[in-house]
């Protein structure tokens, strides 16, 4: 069963993880959770050969024609947005190397917080190596990596009360691998987004190894 908890930002408790390895050679099915995002269809995750795939529809955003942006530090890696064809909305796809999840350099970038400078959540420290940037439409996306956890921060237009934090477990096919969180505005009235959090441990690994080795 998904877990459901709903928290102020300087109380939230939230296991936060999900995850990739190298070693997956093969794709696993998309994600799913109990956690619906006003807004949005997904995230959905996709394992393809040495690339994770974050794909989502954002159904009241409209754009006449899409871009590729590289993501900052991540030499492989880019997020795209495009009209979706199957809607009016916009699609957006995030495409993260594993070579770059792995890459030593970038456990070295300054530690950050989600944008506005509340904890982020499910990390005892509050923050991880991150590096942030925006294109239009998506003011102060982030990207986070740590030992353990590889994350990133979505922003979107969230109702759901001044500083608080819903989340629920992430699954791919029958494994939790993760959790994602839905963040709301700040003091300002502003950073409201969801958060998802990828846990690189290897016993979260294995069981995604098991996933993907039904899809072969």
């Amino acid at each position: 069963m998904n877990f459901l908890n709903v928290s102020k930002s300087k109380n939230h408790l939230v296991t936060a993880m999900i995850v990739v390895s190298a070693a997956f050679g093969t794709s696993c099915g998309s994600g799913e959770s109990s956690l619906s995002i006003p807004g949005v269809k997904g995230p959905n995750l996709e394992l393809q050969e040495d690339n994770l795939l974050i794909s989502m529809t954002f159904e009241n955003i409209q754009l006449d024609g899409g871009l590729r942006y590289a993501i900052p530090k991540y030499d492989n890696s880019y997020v795209e947005i495009s009209p979706d064809l199957q809607s009016t909305g916009t699609l957006m796809n995030i495409s993260v190397s594993l070579q770059d999840v792995f890459n030593g350099d970038l456990q070295l970038l300054a530690p950050q917080s989600l944008p506005g400078g509340r904890n982020l959540p499910g990390v005892s420290t509050g923050s991880l190596p991150a590096v942030a940037f925006t294109i239009p439409k998506w003011k102060n996306m982030a990207f986070y990596l740590g030992p353990k956890f590889f994350g990133v921060f979505i922003p979107v237009n969230l109702d759901i009360g001044q500083d608080n934090i819903i989340s629920a477990r992430y699954y791919s096919g029958n494994a939790n691998v993760g959790n994602i969180s839905l963040v709301g505005k700040d003091s300002n009235g502003e950073n409201s987004g969801f958060v998802l959090l990828l846990d690189l441990s290897r016993t979260v690994t294995k069981r995604l190894k098991n996933v993907a080795n039904q899809y072969n």
